[in-house]
């Protein structure tokens, strides 16, 4: 376990049992192979983890109570007591509960049917997991942030390129200055013109692209408000951010690469922040929006014939 992570998660209260499942899925990544046992076991299985004592879940999990308490700390618990607490609830949650009728996997010979059905799961667990591990407070800090800004710069990309287009789309049609870089060499030439009351967003689902990390960290030197959205919270990334949004970390398989799931948990962080910023600018906010769906509207009207 990193130094970054213990800081990221020091003083949080513990997540309900309803997050246990989404916090493991997004800290597995930065965990170390016996550490991830312990976090799948108890995903997976915790109605028959929460009966065992910390050290029936080591010999189960092959590793060391050491570990398991280290594991359960991580994930956000005191102890090892509070994780089977939490566990129990897991467990009576899921027993009154339906399990889901299909998984995420898809086959290349699955039906067309078939692929619909199991995208519209993963995408609406994706989401599930990203809202359930999203800190409020570092979100409120962001949303502050933005709503004082007096110019925002957003760096991402490939995917999360699209994701930074669409969040700055957003902020301009309610009147705010925003840019969108995916060019690196421009987001760090830009990057050295902000100071304090400006904000730069980096985002980068691996928290480790190069290309986003440079900016963000000359936007940081600079005084910038700096904010990270990322699956990875201990990532390089995050070294430079003043507020971490950590989004969820979805399964790649060969034929839906992580890009897809990232692009859904990024979209709804963007989303919030959007929403955050629109409620705390709401008197200037509204007439911006409704001037730029009045200069549109023209576009979207049937001509006649």
């Amino acid at each position: 376990m990193t130094q970054e992570v213990k800081e990221i998660f020091a003083g949080e209260p513990p997540p309900p049992p309803a997050a246990l499942a989404a916090k493991v899925r997004t800290l597995a990544p930065s965990m170390t192979r016996s550490m991830q046992r312990v976090a799948e076991a108890v995903a997976q299985d915790p109605a028959g983890c929460a009966a065992l004592t910390v050290t029936g879940l080591a010999e189960l999990t092959g590793t060391s109570e050491a570990t398991v308490v280290r594991t359960a700390r991580l994930l956000g618990y005191p102890g090892y007591r509070d994780l089977r607490l939490a566990l129990a609830g897991l467990a009576a949650q899921q027993q009154s509960g339906r399990a889901p009728a299909v998984t995420a996997d898809i086959a290349v010979d699955d039906p067309i049917a078939d692929v619909v059905a199991k995208l519209a799961y993963d995408e609406q667990q994706t989401l599930a997991d990203t809202a359930a591990a999203l800190d409020t407070v570092q979100l409120g800090a962001a949303v502050g942030a933005l709503a004082a800004a007096r110019r925002i710069d957003v760096y991402g990309v490939g995917a999360s390129g699209l994701v930074a287009q669409d969040l700055t789309q957003k902020l301009l049609r309610i009147g705010l200055i925003a840019h969108a870089h995916n060019d690196p060499h421009l987001a760090v030439t830009n990057a050295v013109q902000l100071r304090a009351k400006d904000v730069a967003i980096a985002i980068t689902h691996s928290g480790a692209t190069g290309d986003v990390i440079e900016p963000l960290r000359v936007a940081f030197e600079h005084g910038a408000t700096t904010i990270a959205i990322t699956g990875r919270p201990d990532g390089p990334v995050t070294q430079y951010a003043d507020h971490i949004l950590t989004t969820s970390t979805a399964r790649e398989s060969e034929l839906r690469p992580a890009a897809m799931s990232s692009r859904t948990s990024q979209l709804l962080v963007v989303d919030c922040l959007f929403i955050g910023v629109a409620q705390r600018t709401y008197e200037t906010a509204a007439p911006a929006l409704s001037a730029s769906y009045e200069a549109l509207a023209h576009r979207h009207r049937s001509t006649p014939r």
